[in-house]
């Protein structure tokens, strides 16, 4: 594994995962994985992180890996995560990017916690669900509308639909993904799974849902009720990164995130996928948030 292990408590008792890699007593980046997904930290990112001088954290958030589930958590419950993890870190100011289901927790760091977040990157995100003037469901792959339509269903539904696409993930390759999650990879994420990228994705998420699941469950029910902020309420930088392929978080929630947020910087990546952005735009992002800190 990549990096140092530890695990620290909230104030009410639960348990939270990290892990640390790049520099030490470099400048704090903290990574909100995607769902589902772990606190785990690809090779290239830590070298990047490395080049220049971040000290790179990841962590399983409630309910994944090694946390303690939260059941009933909303995206804004993340915020609090966080401030535990850096007041346990000793670290009086952050930089935070989220990738995909990680997005929504990110913006909640910028929206709740701007004393000690000085600027945020959320990388194919979604946007809240019901959104005024956004067909959330336009554009995305029918796996992904079977699992949030479960979702709106309510948790039993759901926990169906999680463990049987769970099983299919804890068993697969990079072969099978490719005939699996076939309505959600456009050509150029399809290819990021031949390479080892996609060994490492496989790897994360079986990190993130092996022993348990309620991580996956209750971030997709988090996703579709209200986040517990508002995107009004952010006033520190923000970037919008976004592929014009991407078929798990269709580009236009990424062109409404940025359409919706004041101040936000677009990245708005034609050309790119899902996949896509984490795999080969991480040390744009990194140089970004460290010229905002």
């Amino acid at each position: 594994m990549n990096g140092t292990k530890r695990i620290i408590s909230t104030v009410d008792g639960r348990k939270i995962c990290i892990l640390e890699a790049g520099q030490p007593d470099g400048i704090p980046v903290l990574v909100h994985h995607g769902t589902p997904d772990s606190r785990l930290l690809y090779k290239g990112w830590i070298e990047d992180a490395e080049r220049r001088g971040i000290r790179l954290i990841g962590y399983d958030r409630s309910g994944y890996g090694s946390s303690t589930p939260h059941p009933g958590r909303s995206v804004s419950d993340a915020a609090e995560e966080v401030a535990a993890i850096a007041k346990e870190l000793n670290i009086t100011r952050l930089l935070v990017w989220g990738a995909s289901g990680g997005g929504p927790h990110a913006l909640a760091c910028a929206a709740l916690l701007p004393d000690l977040v000085a600027a945020v990157a959320a990388i194919s995100s979604p946007a809240p669900y019901g959104a005024a003037g956004l067909d959330w469901f336009a554009g995305m792959g029918e796996d992904n509308i079977a699992e949030y339509s479960a979702a709106l269903q309510g948790r039993e539904p759901l926990q169906q639909f999680v463990e049987a696409s769970g099983a299919s993930l804890l068993k697969a390759d990079p072969a099978d993904i490719l005939q699996t999650l076939h309505s959600l990879l456009c050509p150029e994420d399809a290819a990021v799974f031949t390479d080892e990228y996609g060994y490492f994705v496989l790897g994360r998420v079986r990190e993130g849902i092996g022993t348990q699941m309620d991580g996956w469950i209750d971030d997709d029910l988090a996703f579709v009720k209200p986040w517990g902020f508002e995107l009004s309420q952010i006033h520190i930088p923000v970037l919008i990164v976004q592929g014009g392929q991407d078929r798990m978080v269709p580009a236009l929630q990424g062109q409404w995130l940025a359409e919706h947020i004041p101040g936000v910087e677009p990245w708005l990546l034609k050309e790119d996928g899902h996949l896509t952005l984490t795999a080969r735009r991480i040390p744009d992002v990194h140089a970004w948030l460290l010229s905002k800190r």
